[in-house]
């Protein structure tokens, strides 16, 4: 490989990643379009199809840190390549499926899948780059997740429904293909040190900080998010309204990321507080706009850009706080965010039969004011500055534009 090559790998790697968290995230979501079709097809309750999606996020919390951690010895290249492969035959299962039981069966491959890609994934990315560069590695990488929400599940549901929902997971079956081929041409192979050496004992409390502020993120923008169509409905949104509204959401989510990506490096602690009281203050104002759907679209601009960096910001503080590994690492922001979503769907259902709907942002705005003030006492978590840590022979410096690192 010439040098030019060498000095292109860190950002073709990264997009190869952000077209697997793309092709992830539109597997992982895929059955929100296909819903009314499948429930059809075999005759269940949209209830209990709907349990294919939460099932993902029950498999990713409870297995995304130990499987990651048995894993710990194999080459990370090898494991995102079983990864698609793994992807691929899920979908595959679910496309050929003769009953509900074994579309379920499918699912579950994918969720266990999950639960080590993506930890992968934010390992993977770190190590592309400089340690002065994980945030804009992590913020590229997170928005090919961000895409799969945008544009990869209308794309299968768009699918779904001119050539029925088995085309629909067959087209993932060829995503995923793609994102195989990818890694294999356009990943270099990284090595990693002996298993455990990444991690400093004495930083836990840091990392912990990261993870628990993650947690609580997540919650607090599911509690609202998970049914944000009730909340634009009650503001007076009419129903023809809700799907442009909600790809302008995902778009300023995709603004959000590439507006802080710099910053995140640059100014960790800042970047922090802003998204957060960002986050806060656009939940609080959909609370306080409602039932008046001009405010209410205004908040919910200011909560859909803070959200969307959000993922990259606490991946990289983890990975920072170098306790763990990158990828055991990522292992906890994915596990923890997937526990965040579920908490916050299920406080969100909660209130919701309790106070209504207009309850469901200020609880959100809570949460993620929680997250803030963890932020603002976890000082050395989320430094001013980032500091770049000092290279030793068990944790070497990841590799920069120049230098492949093969093994």
């Amino acid at each position: 490989m010439g040098r030019g090559d060498r000095q292109q790998t860190p950002t073709v790697g990264l997009a190869t990643l952000a077209f697997c968290a793309f092709a992830g995230v539109s597997t992982e979501m895929a059955p929100v379009g296909l819903l009314p079709a499948i429930a059809t097809a075999f005759t269940t309750s949209e209830t209990q199809t709907g349990l294919l999606v939460s099932l993902y996020a029950v498999l990713v919390a409870l297995l995304a840190v130990p499987i990651t951690h048995a894993t710990r010895r194999l080459p990370v290249k090898h494991l995102l390549f079983a990864g698609a492969a793994s992807y691929g035959l899920s979908s595959l299962v679910c496309a050929i499926a003769p009953n509900f039981a074994t579309l379920a069966a499918g699912r579950t491959i994918g969720g266990v899948t999950h639960a080590l890609f993506f930890s992968c994934c934010i390992g993977y990315a770190a190590r592309l780059v400089p340690p002065d560069r994980t945030g804009r590695a992590l913020a590229l990488a997170s928005a090919g997740g961000s895409a799969g929400f945008l544009l990869g599940v209308p794309m299968v549901t768009a699918v779904g429904d001119a050539a029925g929902w088995r085309w629909a997971f067959a087209v993932l079956v060829g995503l995923m293909a793609v994102a195989g081929v990818g890694i294999v041409l356009f990943l270099p192979d990284l090595r990693r040190g002996p298993a455990g050496a990444d991690g400093v004992q004495g930083r836990r409390r840091e990392a912990g900080a990261a993870i628990g502020a993650n947690t609580v993120t997540f919650a607090g923008h599911y509690v609202a998010y998970t049914y944000v169509t009730l909340l634009l409905l009650r503001s007076g949104l009419p129903s023809a309204g809700l799907a442009p509204i909600l790809f302008g959401f995902g778009a300023l989510g995709l603004l959000g990321i590439w507006r802080a990506a710099p910053q995140l490096d640059r100014r960790p602690r800042a970047s922090a507080l802003t998204i957060l009281i960002a986050l806060t203050v656009g939940l609080a104002g959909v609370g306080a706009g409602l039932p008046a759907l001009v405010p209410v679209l205004i908040a919910a601009a200011v909560w859909g850009t803070a959200f969307g960096p959000v993922g990259s910001l606490f991946q990289s503080a983890a990975i920072r706080a170098r306790a763990f590994s990158p990828e055991l690492s990522g292992a906890w922001i994915n596990a923890t965010s997937n526990v965040g979503i579920a908490a916050g769907a299920g406080i969100g259902g909660v209130a919701l039969d309790h106070w209504g709907v207009s309850a469901l942002p200020w609880i959100g705005a809570a949460l993620s004011l929680v997250g803030a003030v963890i932020v603002l006492m976890a000082r050395r978590a989320f430094p001013p500055t980032a500091v770049r840590p000092t290279p030793s022979a068990d944790h070497p410096p990841a590799p920069g534009p120049n230098d492949d690192r093969p093994t």
